[in-house]
């Protein structure tokens, strides 16, 4: 797994690329109430607004991680939201990625990185 500093993990899965948001993300936003996800097809740019969450806290945006096409997205914490609060590394993934180049993964985080960052 892979780790952002926008607190996204990374995870692949044959050629695709998993995202969700991190334990440290989903337990500072709080009680996750809605989740918005981009439509399948859609092509992503990094940086791109992608998905919306918002919590009894605050509303954040997911932003794409790298540049690729939407290919899945988890309908699952479209209808429950709160399994963001409780498996945010598991069954709460929010969508899976095709991408041009797995290696563009070294770029980011390891768990003991990430594990420092929010120290």
């Amino acid at each position: 797994m892979k780790f952002t500093e926008e607190h996204e993990w990374l995870r692949v899965e044959g050629d695709l690329v998993v995202v969700g948001i991190t334990e440290h993300a989903s337990t500072q936003l709080g009680d996750v109430v809605f989740v918005e996800l981009p439509e399948i097809g859609t092509m992503v740019s990094t940086g791109d607004e992608v998905a919306v969450i918002e919590s009894v806290k605050a509303a954040s945006d997911i932003a794409a991680p790298l540049d690729g096409e939407i290919v899945e997205v988890n309908e699952a914490i479209v209808d429950e939201p709160g399994k963001v609060n409780q498996d945010p590394l598991g069954e709460a993934w929010f969508f899976k990625m095709k991408i041009d180049d797995l290696s563009e993964l070294d770029q980011f985080m390891d768990e003991d990185a990430y594990a420092e960052l929010i120290g």
